[in-house]
């Protein structure tokens, strides 16, 4: 399986925008997989106005109308939404073909500021040009049990959409951090990572950089888009 993994600008409340960006990836991309950051769709924030006013019902005619513009891109797509749910509200990232939805992750481990968010409670595996994944989310990939569970399901990669739009010193002092917790994760489970992140100014008080990147099971960074820009990390991963 070829994976691209991408280092978007971050677009909040702007579908249009951010379908727009997803086609331009898959438009230049010669890979199977593509995958997106955290809350892609809508955008991450995670005020209740925000969240109420964008988040989509997976089983409506609206995320029929949202998806299908991607109908005609060849690779699998992954990336994060807001899902409603009845009353309940997740962090959820989807796995879509041609514009279809084969299914979906829902974020197991809420930060402080994620209260409007039920945790899911599965970890589903999927299958891409004979290569088996799972997905962890962002803060997910804090929990060891997290990664661990999408290893027992046999899993051969973890994907991590990730959404780190910081304030700026926090920014700086994470930069390197999330690196080295997702090497920690590969380490233990044996499993390919690959993550995709935001990058730029929201404002004058946060940015994102990053990093996004593909690590293999040997504890190895393969190919990182370089933090504060965007672009695709590429690499082939062997099916097992």
């Amino acid at each position: 399986m070829r994976i691209g993994a991408c280092q978007t600008p971050e677009v909040l409340g702007d579908v249009a925008t951010a379908t727009r960006v997803m086609l331009d990836f898959a438009d230049r991309a010669q890979v199977d997989l593509l995958l997106f950051p955290e809350c892609f769709l809508q955008g991450y924030l995670v005020t209740a106005e925000h969240v109420r006013r964008q988040a989509v019902d997976l089983g409506s005619p609206d995320l029929t109308a949202l998806l299908a513009p991607l109908a005609r891109v060849r690779p699998t797509l992954v990336f994060g939404v807001l899902e409603r749910c009845g009353d309940r509200y997740h962090n959820t990232a989807l796995v879509v073909a041609r514009g279809r939805v084969l299914g979906r992750y829902r974020k197991t481990f809420l930060t402080p500021a994620e209260s409007m968010f039920t945790p899911g409670e599965a970890y589903p595996i999927f299958d891409c040009a004979g290569v088996r994944f799972g997905i962890n989310i962002c803060y997910d990939t804090g929990f060891p049990g997290a990664a661990a569970a999408v290893a027992a399901g046999g899993a051969d990669v973890l994907l991590v959409p990730a959404q780190n739009m910081m304030r700026r010193q926090a920014a700086l002092r994470w930069r390197d951090l999330h690196t080295e917790i997702r090497l920690r994760r590969v380490r233990e489970t044996g499993m390919w990572l690959a993550s995709a992140d935001v990058t730029g100014e929201r404002d004058e008080q946060r940015i994102g950089l990053g990093p996004t990147c593909v690590i293999d099971p040997a504890g190895r960074v393969v190919a990182q888009v370089p933090t504060g820009t965007t672009g695709m990390a590429v690499a082939e991963i062997p099916p097992p």
